[in-house]
């Protein structure tokens, strides 16, 4: 049975293990991907009793100058319709752009979550960075903005990562000690982070509990 089949069969399950608060909550797609990806985590995000959102950029391809102005107008809006901090979800390069946006406005951030996201390490540590160079009009580490993706946003944040991952390595998922406040590993490959039973648990938990998830 694919991640896919066993994540449909757990939907209601898992919304039920880990009500929700009613926050508001972006989930931001992995690389060349877009919200469809995300549908199913979102899904259980709102069964569960959250508001989730899409990121609603389309197709998240390699960064330009103006990527994280666009996300935080979003992040604008999500809050000021709400009146509640967002929580961020972030997949691959969408916890990249998650983190760094926390960053940049942690008065409109309550925690960030990152899946299978390399913000720990060299750049190029990783099996995604000779495709993101191939479409990218920049090198991986000299993207149009500039930032230290160790550095921890003064958010609570918590990595979600796989020893079974097959793109970003452990090491780069997970992070150094300082480099978020805690982690939760899973059992799935890279692709399967918004549909694995296990992810999308590990994401209820995290929000549930926060940082002193891991």
């Amino acid at each position: 049975m694919t991640d896919w089949m066993r994540g449909r069969m757990s939907e209601a399950a898992l919304a039920r293990r880990y009500p929700g608060d009613g926050r508001p909550v972006i989930v931001l797609p992995g690389l060349f991907t877009t919200d469809a990806r995300t549908r199913m985590l979102r899904r259980v995000l709102d069964r569960a009793g959250y508001r989730a959102y899409g990121w609603g950029m389309g197709r998240n391809m390699p960064v330009r100058h103006d990527t994280l102005d666009r996300f935080t107008r979003h992040l604008e809006k999500v809050h000021s319709e709400t009146s509640q901090k967002v929580s961020l979800v972030g997949w691959s390069l969408g916890g990249l752009i998650a983190r760094e946006t926390a960053k940049r406005r942690p008065d409109l951030v309550r925690d960030v979550i990152t899946l299978g996201s390399p913000y720990s390490g060299p750049p190029r540590a990783n099996r995604a960075w000779r495709a993101y160079e191939f479409v990218a009009d920049h090198k991986v580490d000299d993207t149009p903005i500039k930032a230290d993706l160790t550095e921890k946003p003064p958010v609570p944040t918590t990595a979600i990562w796989s020893p079974r991952d097959g793109i970003i390595p452990p090491r780069g998922a997970r992070g150094l000690d300082h480099e978020s406040d805690g982690d939760i590993e899973v059992n799935c490959g890279h692709f399967a982070m918004t549909c694995a039973p296990d992810a999308m648990e590990a994401v209820l938990v995290a929000l549930k509990h926060g940082h002193e998830a891991g």
